[in-house]
């Protein structure tokens, strides 16, 4: 499959289920939009176009859940309202069943939208975020309708997993004039705990998190700058802002999972100027830029074997993946000793130094 750099063709979010098998976006465009769901698992992907007897709005929102229905965000009326849709093999009627789930209210200020999908495949949730209140609500996988599971003083953005069991969400706090990372446990009332405290003036943004390993992926303005950094969860090594990470307008997309206690080996797809792509290890010094599939849909999925998986869309080709392998870093550099009377001596013992004096190369 040829590749090269074009512009994106969607505006609308594709989002993967959290074991890659399927896939959701909605589709068309005005006023003939649905949802549709894709099938990432088998040989070849396909799309299942999920209409209904009207069209959906350009503001709602979907997630592939990993049996195989797509979760369907709306806004209707006073209400932000929640259905599983799925395909229907009935030899009469709608293509598309639908499961009501419930809905929140949409009070006034106060903005609504999905989460990542969660790990475990069939819970999904939401976060309602108000001026000075943001509240998590788990919207499927429970019975009874929506359901609040957490709420955090503050305005809260960004949502990563940090668990494969969905129990832990990282969200970014707004709060006192400054935004900070931090955890919150949904099976104890939603406890909050702090997660990213860079710098005591710093904003500290979690963008990615790869649990098997425990690679973090951070955005902080903590070196003078916004920069992006890399961590490890539960680490007492500092934040790294790698020189070669300094891109502009780089937004990391994909992690590589099963890196079992190995992050400096997890490969990183970023989305660099909303239509080019750069792979990262925080094991090398550089990125690899690369080219990306003719509509490219902007988002992508690593396998444990590191392959780099790129859903793309086109009027030829309305359903397709390309698959990307990490290029081999190149060798180090060749070291000639210097003559003897030359020799550099010996350093003193490294010793541990504080965040803000940490090397960020």
């Amino acid at each position: 499959m040829t590749v090269c750099a074009i512009e994106i063709t969607t505006t609308a979010p594709f989002t993967i289920a959290a074991d890659g098998a399927y896939a959701a976006r909605l589709a068309g465009v005005g006023e003939a939009r649905y949802p549709e769901r894709w099938t990432l698992g088998g040989p070849e992907p396909y799309a299942v176009p999920l209409p209904l007897a009207q069209p959906e709005e350009a503001d709602s929102e979907v997630l592939a859940l990993t049996d195989g229905r797509v979760l369907i965000h709306r806004r209707v009326a006073d209400r932000h309202a929640f259905a599983l849709l799925y395909p229907s093999g009935a030899a009469a009627g709608p293509r598309t069943g639908e499961l009501q789930l419930g809905s929140v209210g949409a009070e006034e200020g106060v903005r609504v939208r999905l989460l990542p999908p969660s790990p475990d495949g069939h819970g999904a949730y939401a976060l309602a975020v108000g001026p000075g209140q943001s509240t998590v609500w788990q919207v499927a996988g429970v019975p009874g309708g929506p359901r609040r599971v957490a709420v955090l003083a503050g305005r809260c953005s960004g949502g990563v997993w940090l668990d494969r069991v969905g129990r832990l969400l990282a969200l970014d706090r707004e709060l006192d004039g400054r935004t900070k990372a931090v955890a919150v446990d949904l099976e104890r009332g939603g406890e909050v705990s702090p997660l990213l405290q860079i710098a005591e003036d710093s904003d500290d943004r979690l963008l990615l998190a790869a649990p098997d390993s425990g690679l973090l992926l951070i955005r902080s303005d903590a070196p003078g700058e916004p920069r992006l950094g890399w961590g490890v969860l539960g680490s007492a090594r500092p934040v790294r802002f790698p020189e070669c990470l300094r891109l502009d307008d780089a937004h990391p997309f994909a992690v590589q999972p099963g890196q079992a206690l190995m992050p400096e080996t997890c490969g990183v797809a970023l989305r660099v100027g909303g239509t080019g792509l750069a792979l990262w290890r925080p094991a090398d010094r550089h990125v690899f830029r690369l080219g990306t599939p003719v509509g490219w849909l902007g988002t992508g999925l690593w396998t444990a074997e590191g392959r780099l998986h790129l859903p793309y869309a086109t009027p030829e080709v309305p359903c397709g993946l390309v698959g990307l392998h990490q290029p081999e870093a190149p060798p180090p550099p060749v070291r000639i000793d210097p003559p003897a009377s030359m020799a550099p001596q010996p350093h003193p013992p490294l010793r541990p130094v504080p965040l803000q004096q940490a090397p960020l190369g």
